[in-house]
């Protein structure tokens, strides 16, 4: 017999615009390794037309909705999705970012990033705040397991909204081949003089907004710059978001116009260059429910700096130098031990490659499939593969 799995994939994007990161790309890959077989069959809810071309072997759904826009995406997950899973006959379904609908009679699973909305309310506008904060705790409450990407996110789901420690399975992100160290030094400084980049570089990745604590950066590497007379430019790769005007200012108040690069963002196709290109990456986010961009500088290769708050330190484990993310002067300290002892970059470097590798999208798709299988009380299927 052959049990259908819906899951609802409306927040993916595949126009290449900086919206394609973080959760999009959590849905990208488990859908990407995802293989259907004669006891599981996957059928993909979403409006976006490029998913075809992508998804070859999974069933595609598509709603005419424009659910890029929040309220169109909230009516079709409250009012329409329940009538989709019926007409397509599935047998559970997997919420694939915080909101599932009131009424359902299937078994069903949700996926919690994190709970930033939570515990950083002002990074967010008002009305967002309150849904995701409703359709979380609702969520969570309804549906019978509940996916969080780290353990971090386990731990608040547990202290903040009371969920049941049993129902929670703790599934990590991982990193794609693309992530790899350069081969050719000569081609990756070839690509930095097309991209007119400097030769000594200090790379950010993220959204520049405030839990991603730029502004502090800024100060840290004007102080590194000062005790260490770095040569290093700051290179901030990644959109403008909200509440970004304090990481402009500070880069005025340091005197610092000439030695930091907004690059704006790219493609996740290219992200792997800048990796490459880096001499550290620098991510000293207050909290993050998993954190992407230091895993994959650290499958490039790449030595890293980052905070110790919520889930960062599973993320890079003892290959990276933490710190406490407020601490301007240790963050500062941290950039200029990482960019001068070449020792101790060695470590960082050696660690990280096997850190690395403790991740894996293959890896993630083949938990959530046996946490399909147990959900529904099917005993495990050697042909349940993923791709």
């Amino acid at each position: 017999m052959t049990h259908r799995i819906g899951l609802n994939a409306h927040l993916l994007n595949l126009s290449g615009n900086y919206r394609s990161a973080g959760i999009n790309w959590y849905i990208y890959h488990l859908l990407k390794n995802l293989v259907p077989t004669p006891t599981l069959d996957y059928v993909v809810f979403l409006s976006e037309p490029r998913a075809r071309e992508h998804f070859e072997r999974l069933t595609i759904a598509r709603s005419r909705l424009p659910t890029h826009q929040p309220l169109a995406r909230i009516a079709w997950e409250q009012i329409l999705l329940p009538v989709a899973l019926r007409r397509e006959r599935i047998a559970l379904l997997h919420a694939l970012a915080f909101a599932g609908p009131l009424t359902i009679s299937i078994p069903w699973v949700v996926t919690v990033y994190d709970l930033s909305f939570i515990r950083y309310p002002q990074s967010f506008q008002a009305a967002n705040r309150l849904y995701l904060t409703w359709a979380t705790r609702a969520s969570v409450r309804r549906a019978h397991r509940v996916i969080a990407i780290s353990e971090s996110t386990r731990r608040d789901l547990v202290e903040r909204l009371g969920v049941p420690p049993e129902k929670i399975a703790v599934i990590p992100c991982g990193a794609d081949a693309r992530f790899a160290p350069a081969s050719d030094g000569v081609a990756i400084a070839a690509w930095r003089a097309r991209q007119n980049l400097p030769e000594r570089m200090i790379l950010f990745v993220g959204t520049i907004e405030p839990r991603k604590n730029v502004a502090r950066l800024v100060r840290a590497f004007a102080r590194a710059k000062r005790i260490a007379r770095l040569p290093h430019h700051l290179v901030l790769l990644g959109a403008r978001g909200w509440k970004y005007a304090e990481v402009d200012e500070t880069i005025e108040q340091e005197g610092l116009e000439n030695d930091v690069i907004f690059a704006g963002y790219v493609p996740p196709d290219e992200l792997p260059r800048w990796y490459q290109a880096a001499d550290l990456l620098a991510y000293p986010s207050l909290y993050e429910g998993f954190g992407l961009p230091p895993l994959e500088a650290m499958a490039c290769g790449t030595p890293v700096v980052t905070s110790n708050a919520a889930s960062l330190p599973e993320v890079v484990g003892d290959a990276a130098l933490q710190v406490e993310p407020t601490d301007v002067d240790a963050l500062a300290d941290a950039l200029v031990r990482a960019l001068t002892d070449d020792a101790l970059r060695e470590r960082m470097c050696a660690r990280g490659f096997a850190q690395a590798a403790r991740f894996s999208w293959v890896r993630a798709a083949r938990q959530t499939v046996a946490l399909y299988r147990a959900t529904l009380n099917l005993a495990p299927e050697v042909d349940d593969a993923v791709a």
